[in-house]
């Protein structure tokens, strides 16, 4: 299977018609059919690792200040105790909990329902450990790999470039206005995905200031160096949804495989 970075943007986005919800929709028609769905999620911190492992897991709306219709949204995908306890037997370098009371949150939701409207693929979800190291996330997505031939889609969800603070809200209708600083740093981290320098994106603190203003915060940008980790010596990878929006976010994502 392939996998996937989304950088999944605003939760409008789980509702809007716009030509990133159409770029996943259209995304969703060309993968091969999976098994089941592993999602990284930027929006699922806890201190140790986890994976949702309820047959059910419910729609979590993680947010405020949105319509009502976004709060509307049900996203009844079932979940997959069997996967789960796979993903727990296969990692070595941390004891994984299997947690019965998450379900899916939007970081998930939100972008899969474009994907899969059907909502008749599996889906659990593994935790981010916020006590953890970049590299640390990277070793263990690693682990991870033989999924892919077992027809299992990764995807991870977060963005390149995300500053909430710093978002200009006199742009927000415009999708394609981004400050110097976010250009600047989202073309950085793509040319070393790129040149497969996995290395210096792992250690992105040392990448000067432009991204320390893109990536203020860790749990965004660690999906990213999970789907990373999955790539194949020989494996192309693109990019799609290669744009910023209100200034401090970018939705560049990518598709190894």
């Amino acid at each position: 299977m392939p996998a996937l970075f989304i950088g999944h943007g605003s939760p409008m986005n789980a509702i809007e018609d716009n030509e990133f919800s159409q770029s996943w929709q259209e995304l969703g028609k060309k993968l091969p059919p999976p098994e089941a769905i592993l999602c990284i999620s930027a929006h699922w911190e806890t201190n140790g690792t986890f994976v949702t492992s309820m047959e059910n897991p419910k729609t979590i709306h993680d947010f405020g200040g949105f319509p009502k219709t976004l709060f509307d949204v049900q996203y009844p995908a079932p979940g997959s105790p069997k996967l789960a306890a796979r993903v727990r037997q296969m990692i070595s370098t941390t004891d994984v909990g299997l947690d019965e009371t998450w379900g899916l949150d939007h970081g998930a939701w939100s972008v899969i329902k474009h994907l899969y409207p059907a909502a008749d693929v599996p889906i659990i979800q593994l935790s981010l450990d916020h006590s953890k190291s970049p590299q640390y996330h990277y070793d263990l997505a690693k682990e991870l790999k033989v999924l892919r031939s077992q027809g299992i889609l990764i995807l991870g969800s977060g963005n390149l470039v995300h500053n909430l603070r710093m978002i200009s809200w006199e742009h927000a209708d415009q999708y394609e206005y981004g400050y110097d600083w976010a250009i600047e740093a989202n073309e950085k981290m793509k040319q070393l995905i790129e040149q497969g320098d996995h290395k210096s994106l792992i250690d992105y603190q040392s990448l000067g200031k432009s991204v320390h203003l893109a990536i203020p915060t860790p749990e965004h940008f660690l999906p990213l160096l999970y789907i990373l980790a999955l790539k194949g010596n020989d494996e192309q990878l693109s990019f799609f949804n290669d744009k910023p929006v209100m200034g401090s976010l970018t939705m560049t994502s990518l598709q190894i495989g």
